[in-house]
């Protein structure tokens, strides 16, 4: 198994938790509103860190550095809402560095026909994990009488990711490795130079972003008040690798789409389950084709880190703004079918820029 196995069951678990904790914990919609700004704006933010935490440590050491940082994170978290606030920005920092160093990683420690399998069991891994946890916090959270112990479940997978890539440690940063702004090579748009200063002209470079921005705005506003939304509906608190991939991107906002436009058309509790796996499933995957994309549009390691970097850092910015906007949207109309509208709408618009993300140029 992937040593990076380990610490991608833990790159979601803190940010799952407040939204089933929320009905349980008695958290107000702003402090819903904020941990749920939290994760996207910090590891857009933080993304640049990675690019210098590669160069001066290597991947495998600056994914150790950050997985120990991921154990402060959800230590600090169980300390009232101020930890709470705090030690998801500690959190987001690690995981921003894990976002853009684990497709380098995989870049770099496995055959190329292997990339998108790999990048799979990351995302599998990362959903799992999320998944199991989330799923454990509203029982704990009722055993205990508090929701400390709840959020307190992210210490062990955080645990189990230093563990798991303290055998890396003995991998030292390869010294011939230039920096991002002098490494001469071909871009795949055919634009010379990958350097960081020239990604930001390139055409592959922004529909990744969009791809990626709007994906992950549709994953933490989702994340943030799926509960809320499902209980409006009516649901209990307990029950809330080739060349071309395109068809890849296609399929994914469309099984967004379909499972956002199922709960505004069919909210009923037992349709909305069905409507939660389907929105699920195409979360999930928008979350894990990225990844693919960074190492399959990437010409070598450095533009693989130079693209990851600038769709993370726009991507997570552009996706902070969603949970927000969405809670304005429900005060302001008193229902969440604007919200949901909007997602759609992103989504589909999202479709059509991030087509230039899909494929290498002719």
């Amino acid at each position: 198994m992937p040593r990076f196995v380990l610490l991608s069951l833990n790159t979601r678990v803190a940010f799952g938790q407040v939204g089933p904790l929320a009905p349980v914990a008695g958290f107000g919609s702003a402090t819903v509103s904020l941990l749920g700004l939290l994760p996207p704006l910090c590891m857009g933010a933080f993304a640049p860190l990675a690019g210098v935490a590669r160069r001066r440590l290597g991947e495998e050491r600056g994914l150790w550095w950050a997985s120990l940082v991921l154990v402060a994170g959800a230590v600090v978290r169980m300390c009232g809402v101020p930890g709470l606030v705090a030690g998801t920005v500690v959190v987001g920092a690690a995981t921003a560095v894990v976002n853009v160093l684990i497709p380098v990683l995989v870049r770099k420690r496995f055959p190329r026909e292997r990339v998108g399998t790999m990048t799979g069991v990351y995302a599998l891994s990362m959903g799992a994990g999320s998944a199991l946890v989330a799923a454990l916090v509203v029982p704990v959270a009722r055993v205990t009488g508090a929701w400390q112990p709840a959020v307190g479940l992210a210490v062990v997978p955080a645990v189990l990711a230093v563990t798991g890539m303290t055998p890396g440690l003995r991998h030292r940063p390869a010294r011939a490795d230039a920096a991002l702004s002098t490494a001469p090579a071909r871009s795949s748009d055919g634009a010379g130079s990958v350097g960081r200063p020239h990604v930001a002209r390139t055409a592959v470079a922004w529909s990744l972003t969009a791809f990626f921005g709007v994906q992950t705005l549709a994953f933490y506003t989702v994340l943030a008040w799926l509960p809320s939304i499902l209980i409006g509906s009516g649901l209990t608190g307990d029950a809330a690798g080739r060349a071309d991939q395109r068809p890849h991107i296609l399929a994914t906002v469309l099984v967004c789409v379909a499972g956002l436009t199922g709960l505004l058309l069919a909210p009923g509790a037992t349709a909305s389950t069905v409507w939660v796996v389907v929105l699920g499933m195409g979360l999930g995957a928008g979350q894990a084709l990225p990844g693919v994309l960074y190492a399959r549009r990437g010409a070598d390691h450095d533009h693989v880190t130079a693209l990851s970097t600038m769709a993370q850092t726009c991507g997570f910015l552009l996706a902070a703004t969603g949970p927000p906007l969405a809670a304005f949207l429900h005060t302001a109309t008193g229902t969440w079918t604007a919200s949901l509208v909007a997602l759609v709408a992103a989504l589909l618009v999202c479709a059509a820029v991030g087509m230039r993300a899909g494929h290498d140029p002719v």
